[in-house]
Formats: C-alpha cells, sequence, structure tokens
C-alpha cells in the first residue's frame, strides 16, 4: 500500500515509524514531514489543510490510504472531502468526519456530548461577547481556581486556569470582548475546576467497535514541578502507574462506551483516534476534553508499546472490521522526555543546527520541529526532538532518555528535568 500521512511534528514521526514495520505499507509519504519523516518517507511539501493539493497527489502517487495526524484537517473536513469526491472516495482517511471533529473543534459541542451521554465531566457554561457580564456573574457562583475554555482550536494555548475572580472576569473580556485568542475564544466554556491528577486513554473506532491502546501521562507546564506556561507536551510516560486494573474498568465502563455510543446514536461517522483527558478525582475519572487525534508527545510512548501492525489495524478501521484485531502491548515502560527551544512557549529562535542526534544508540529520537537545511538538521519548532526510551519500569526508561539527550546539542536547548516526578 501507498500512504499518505498528514502532519510535521513528533506525533507523524512516531506514528510514520510504527508504520513502516509493517509489511503492508509499500511507501509512505508525509506531508510536510520533518527531518526526522525525511530519513526514513518521502516528505511532499503539502499544506495538509490544502485539500485540492492533497486530492491531485493522492491520485498522482496512486495514495491507497491517508492517515491524519493533527487536528486542523479534521476539522476543517478532509474525512468528508475525500468521501464526496467520486475520484478519491476509494480511498479511506483515517480520521473522522467534520462532525465528529466537533468533540476537538468546540468545546461547547464535546460538553454537550458528555451531558448528553451521561458522561462524568466537570459543571459548565458557555459565554460570548454579548453575554459577557453573565459570564462574570457565573464565575462568582464558582470556587477558585477559575477555568476558562476558548471554544475553538487555539494550538493547546486556549484554556486558562487562574486563581483570583478579578483576574479571571478580567481575562474573560480580555477573551471575548478583545478576542485574545482570534476567533477561537469569540465563544468561552466556563467550568468548575476538578482538582486530581490527570492521564489520557486513547481509543480507535471503525464507528462500530472500538479498541483501547496503552494510557500515557503527559506533562504540560514549561517549568519543573509543573510550574509556567502550559506547552504542547515537555514529556510523557506510558502505561500510567496509578490506573490500576478497577480504575481502567471504569473508564471503559462510564467513559469509553458511552462516548461511542453517543456516536452511533448521534450517526456521527468516526473512523480514527478518540483521545480522552482525563482527571482522576479521588477513585473516579472524569472528562477534561475529547480530541480526535493522537495526542503529541503521547504517541511517542503509546506506539512504541504496540507490538501489533499498525496499518493492519488502519485496515480495519476502514473496513469496519475492528472487532476482528487483538491488539498485543508491549509490557515493558516507554517515556519520552521533549526537547524544546529556549523561549518556548513564548518567542524562539529558528535555524539553530542540531548535533549528536545520530549518536542515540539507547532510547529512540522522534524529531518534531525540526527540518533540513543546506544539509543539516535545524530548528524549525518550539519542540524538537522527543527522546524516547524503554524500561521495566518507567524511572528506568526516564534515566535512559536523559543518558541520551546529553548527545543533543544545539544553541539554547531546554528541557524538563523531573518527568514523572509526580508519580
Amino acid at each position: 500500500m501507498n500512504i499518505l500521512l498528514l502532519g510535521s511534528g513528533g506525533r507523524e514521526h512516531a506514528l510514520a515509524w510504527k508504520m513502516l514495520q509493517s509489511n503492508q505499507c509499500t511507501k509512505l509519504f508525509v506531508a510536510p514531514g520533518n527531518a526526522g519523516t525525511a530519513a526514513i518517507a518521502t516528505n511532499l511539501a503539502i499544506n495538509p489543510n490544502n485539500f485540492e493539493m492533497l486530492k491531485q497527489y493522492a491520485l498522482d502517487l496512486k495514495i491507497d490510504m491517508i492517515v491524519v495526524g493533527p487536528e486542523d484537517p479534521l476539522v476543517n473536513g478532509v474525512y468528508d472531502f475525500f468521501k464526496k469526491d467520486s475520484q478519491i472516495n476509494h480511498i479511506p482517511v483515517i480520521g473522522p468526519s467534520k462532525v465528529g471533529a466537533q468533540l476537538e473543534g468546540s468545546k461547547e459541542f464535546a460538553k454537550e456530548f458528555l451531558v448528553k451521554n451521561n458522561i462524568p465531566t466537570a459543571r459548565y457554561q458557555s459565554f460570548t461577547k454579548d453575554t459577557v457580564e453573565a459570564g462574570c456573574e457565573f464565575l462568582t457562583t464558582l470556587n477558585a481556581p477559575f477555568v476558562l475554555k476558548a471554544d475553538g482550536l487555539a494550538a493547546g494555548k486556549g484554556v486558562l486556569i487562574l486563581n483570583d475572580l478579578t483576574e479571571a472576569q478580567n481575562e474573560l473580556r480580555n477573551m471575548l470582548v478583545d478576542a485574545k485568542f482570534g476567533d477561537a475564544s469569540s465563544k468561552v466554556v466556563i467550568e468548575e475546576f476538578l482538582d486530581g491528577i490527570e492521564l489520557s486513554c486513547f481509543v480507535l473506532t471503525d464507528g462500530k467497535s472500538y479498541k483501547i491502546l496503552p494510557t500515557a501521562k503527559d506533562y504540560k507546564r514549561i517549568g519543573e514541578g509543573d510550574t509556567g506556561l502550559n506547552t504542547g507536551g515537555m514529556g510523557a510516560v506510558s502505561p500510567v502507574p496509578f490506573a490500576t486494573p478497577e480504575f481502567l474498568n471504569k473508564i471503559e465502563e462510564r467513559i469509553v462506551k458511552p462516548t461511542i455510543k453517543g456516536l452511533q446514536n448521534d450517526n456521527i461517522e468516526y473512523k480514527g483516534f478518540v483521545f480522552i483527558g482525563l482527571i482522576k478525582v479521588g477513585d473516579d475519572p472524569f472528562v477534561i476534553e475529547y480530541n480526535v487525534r493522537m495526542g503529541d508527545p503521547e504517541t511517542e510512548v503509546v506506539m512504541p508499546r504496540l507490538k501489533s501492525d499498525l496499518v493492519e489495524i488502519f485496515n480495519a478501521i476502514a473496513t469496519k472490521t475492528l472487532d476482528t484485531i487483538t491488539l498485543d502491548i508491549d509490557e515493558r515502560a516507554a517515556t519520552t522526555i521533549m526537547v524544546v527551544s529556549g523561549g518556548y512557549p513564548e518567542d524562539y529562535a529558528k535555524g539553530k543546527v542540531i548535533t549528536g542526534v545520530d549518536l542515540i544508540t539507547e532510547s529512540i529520537p522522534f524529531h518534531a520541529g525540526t527540518t533540513l537545511q543546506d544539509g543539516e538538521v535545524v530548528t524549525s519548532g518550539g519542540r524538537v526532538i522527543a527522546v524516547t526510551s524503554y524500561g521495566e519500569t518507567y524511572q528506568e526508561a526516564i534515566q535512559k532518555s536523559y543518558k541520551s539527550i546529553e548527545n543533543i546539542k544545539f544553541e539554547s536547548m531546554y528541557f524538563r528535568k523531573d518527568i514523572g516526578f509526580d508519580l
């Protein structure tokens, strides 16, 4: 099979690495890819949101399957675009329909879906510019800290958690009236704060049946001890040590099953990943958010633990035969540490030459924000390389990743030295 993978981050490098282990993958193209995918597959200089160009390449390269990495093309309707066009509707797209992608594309849609399907989540209300003062009033009914979420996609930065009521009210006005996050915050969801420890649950579905992938926990804050600004993720651990069999059973019964059933009841076409962001409050799981693709950097720890053939799984999703597949999972722990550009998640320089990645032998380096320039690998994003390792315990795996990072060199590089500290 000729497969086209959309995206350019660490998630896509990990998916590419995994798909290339399948004897069903003849040729892999990545659009636009990065320096890591360029070394193992063929990069195509296409914007994943340019559907007409995707169509042209899909026809020219005789593509048999499209796998969508990031959320943008899904929210913009790439699944529907291929389905509706008779020239390309034979090519399966692994990812949900545009309506299904609203689970991530709209916080309000997701909250309404959760409430309708009796899935445990935080109490909430939504507000617009016209109801901003009612929103400020609603904040007074909640206890601090206050959670404000931009309704639309804001590249992982549209969530504010604030301890001071006045500051929360000012930020609400900032988001709604002054468009702090642009169109993404034309509507804001305010919800009660749930106090607990977070984890991610990843589900594959063909719309009919489902399979649950290994759990993972990522670390969002830039600073050690989970301090500072939110990022796309600074590291991840799988499996999650506190996710006992009893707790995992609660997740499946109370959250996964009603989610898949809810999609079916609403006739929402969904063939792909459901990423459920959870929080463990006491001994119970609550949903914080849905994403409609794999997480990053969680993909970099979940894919290495999947022993099954990923292309075979994607084929089963495309043909609605996922119930015939048995997942084979590596018992070992996997951890990843993200090496980032100095200044991230605020302003940072690009084009810094990266050396030493080829010296790593005990870990798997997945490229994220890298590109090739005059034959050299240089930085092109905030999160640059995810260094993934296996271990009999997550502590052993973390130590391996830190040891491997000692080989990597580029100007102003930074990484957290405490991933896994809270476990």
